[in-house]
Parts: C-alpha cells; sequence; structure tokens
C-alpha cells in the first residue's frame, strides 16, 4: 500500500471515528432523563386527571332510551377497561300521513343502517378548543358486526364529556335532551318496544 493510499484510509477511519464519537455525545446528551416529556405538559397532566377520576366510572354497561311521537331509540353501550367498546342500538321512526282527511301515524320501522351490534374502542381525553380552553372529551369509535352495514357507523367522535358516577353517564350524544346531554343510565337493559 502507497503512502497516499494510507493517509486517506487513515483521514477515512479518522473521519468515522470523529462522526461516532458525535453521535455518540448527541445521544447521550439527548439522555438526561427516563421520564417522558410531553409536548404541553398541562394538557398530560389534565388528561390524567381525568382518567383517574372518571374511567372507574364509566367502565361498565350503560343504557338509554327516548321515545317520542316519530322516533324511538334505544342504545346499550358496554365500556370495557382496556379501551374496548360493543354496543346495541335499535332506532325506529313513523310518518304521519293524511288519510280521508284524518292524521294518522305510520306502524313502527326500524331505521335499517343504524341498528344493530357494533364494536369499537373509547377513552378520554383532556384537548384545548379553539378558543384555547380545555374541554373534556369522550372519544368514541364503532363499527357494525352485520358486514352489509358499511356506510354508516354507529359512532366516530369526539363527543363534550359532562361527567360520570355510579348512576349516571353523560355526554353530548346523538340524541341530546334539551338541556343538551344525553344521559346513559348505568345497567343491563333490553328496550322497551
Amino acid at each position: 500500500m502507497n503512502k497516499n493510499a494510507r493517509l486517506c484510509r487513515f483521514a477515512l477511519q479518522r473521519t468515522i471515528i470523529t462522526a461516532l464519537l458525535v453521535i455518540i455525545t448527541i445521544s447521550l446528551a439527548s439522555c438526561g432523563s427516563d421520564e417522558p416529556q410531553w409536548a404541553d405538559p398541562e394538557v398530560h397532566e389534565k388528561m390524567e386527571q381525568l382518567r383517574a377520576q372518571y374511567t372507574p366510572f364509566i367502565v361498565g354497561t350503560w343504557h338509554y332510551e327516548k321515545v317520542g311521537d316519530k322516533q324511538r331509540v334505544f342504545e346499550l353501550l358496554t365500556f370495557n377497561a382496556d379501551g374496548t367498546l360493543s354496543g346495541l342500538r335499535k332506532w325506529q321512526a313513523r310518518q304521519v300521513v293524511t288519510i280521508d282527511g284524518q292524521e294518522q301515524y305510520t306502524d313502527w320501522e326500524n331505521l335499517s343502517q343504524p341498528n344493530g351490534h357494533f364494536r369499537g374502542t373509547w377513552s378520554l381525553k383532556w384537548e384545548r378548543n379553539e378558543k384555547d380552553v380545555g374541554e373534556n372529551r369522550l372519544l368514541l369509535y364503532g363499527e357494525y358486526d352485520e358486514t352489509d352495514i358499511i356506510t354508516y357507523l354507529p359512532y366516530s367522535t369526539r363527543a363534550l364529556f359532562g361527567y360520570a358516577d355510579s348512576t349516571t353517564l353523560r355526554f353530548a350524544g346523538l340524541w341530546q335532551d334539551s338541556d343538551g346531554w344525553t344521559s346513559y343510565e348505568r345497567g343491563e337493559a333490553i328496550p322497551s318496544f
């Protein structure tokens, strides 16, 4: 090996060693702590507080039923501790028609797509809204078990979360009452219709 080749090889080795030392130094400097560094520590802290406070209450089975003149709906939701969700929805409607000058209701009919068993996930999240104010959210995602129901998801929402206790789960769901909330009751149930 001639002198120029040895010098080139030595320069290459020195460059590689220098590069490795720089990488090791940067790696060691960035590993100052085993604790995760959150992008927004306030969001993380509030989310952990929210989950600690409400997850024990939410886990379990809840039901909701609302019967009106033209619609009636029943929903059963089971929230599991591992973040999975299962449910059942039954939704019926009827119309007002005029027969011989008299208004009458038609028979109740199942709304085909938004009925059936579904599975998915759930989680609680604290997040900032557009006005930089914090909101508690209940994230729900579900898909129907039946393969022929592909155009409608029972849930794909970031619902505003009210609260949960031993008897009531409250969030801004699909069927809001006059106060703007949907209130589920704890426990198994079957539809009254």
